[in-house]
């Protein structure tokens, strides 16, 4: 790879468009696939674990498969500037496992997903603000029952701040490029859990010392219903911490482990 030169103009509009493709229809393929799994062959098993029943704007989707290709356009300029800058020796990411000690890669995992955690959290309560609340963050909200097809659907705006904290976290800690690929699955699988709007997480999960540190679609689903709780990305910490945690949360998801079907 370091023989290909990507920052030549010609190579970079390739590997962007050809990354795009890929981001894209992953997203289109997994969206999709859940959306049959657990809205088509799976609806009568998950009604009663279905948090809000509140009908989706028939035009959402529409306005969703937009965001998110204009987003996955974000995120390959994103990953292929990364290349350039890897190439050119300003990142930390290293190819050999050697190069730094076993326990380096699993480390840099973990505290990048509590960098990214506390970024997203201010960041997101920042995006909540009235003034830029309507510029930035409006677009995502107007699916107010979400679904898997919500999990990229952010404003341009948005997607480069979304896509800005691994670049930058990069650029400082060394990861190996392996580390960097699970993270990126961990994230993606994150995000269409959070925004799936049925409970995957088995009853009473929220109780033991993993679970209720987890956010699932549960949390996520309250905060697209509620708009001023449950700011958090991978974990309740934040919102634990800075009260911000809605008070609906427990009741919702005792109602969901009882198998109630009510709207949220």
């Amino acid at each position: 790879m370091n023989d290909i030169n990507f920052s030549e103009p010609t190579i970079f509009l390739a590997t962007t468009f050809f990354t795009f493709l890929a981001i894209f229809f992953r997203y289109v393929l997994l969206a999709g696939m859940l959306d049959l799994i657990f809205y088509v062959f799976l609806k009568h098993d998950y009604t009663a674990r279905k948090i809000s029943i509140k009908p989706r704007n028939k035009n959402i989707l529409i306005k969703e498969l937009v965001w998110s290709a204009i987003t996955s356009l974000i995120f390959a300029i994103t990953g292929v500037y990364m290349l350039i800058l890897w190439q050119n020796g300003y990142t930390k990411v290293y190819i050999e496992l050697g190069a730094y000690p076993w326990w380096n890669y699993p480390l840099s995992i973990c505290f990048f997903l509590l960098i990214h955690e506390t970024y997203y959290y201010w960041l997101h309560r920042w995006m909540h603000k009235p003034s830029v609340f309507k510029i930035v963050h409006k677009a995502h909200h107007e699916s107010i029952t979400p679904s898997p097809w919500t999990a990229f659907s952010f404003h341009p705006f948005e997607g480069i701040l979304q896509t800005l904290v691994l670049p930058l976290f990069l650029l400082f800690y060394p990861m190996h490029y392996t580390a960097i690929a699970l993270l990126l699955i961990l994230m993606t699988v994150s995000s269409f859990i959070n925004h799936l709007n049925i409970e995957v997480y088995p009853n009473g999960f929220e109780k033991n010392v993993i679970g209720k540190w987890l956010i699932g679609a549960t949390h996520h689903t309250l905060h697209h219903a509620k708009f001023t709780a449950n700011y958090g990305l991978y974990f309740t910490f934040w919102d634990k911490w800075m009260d911000t945690e809605s008070a609906d949360y427990q009741a919702v998801l005792e109602r969901l482990n009882k198998g109630k079907y009510k709207n949220t």
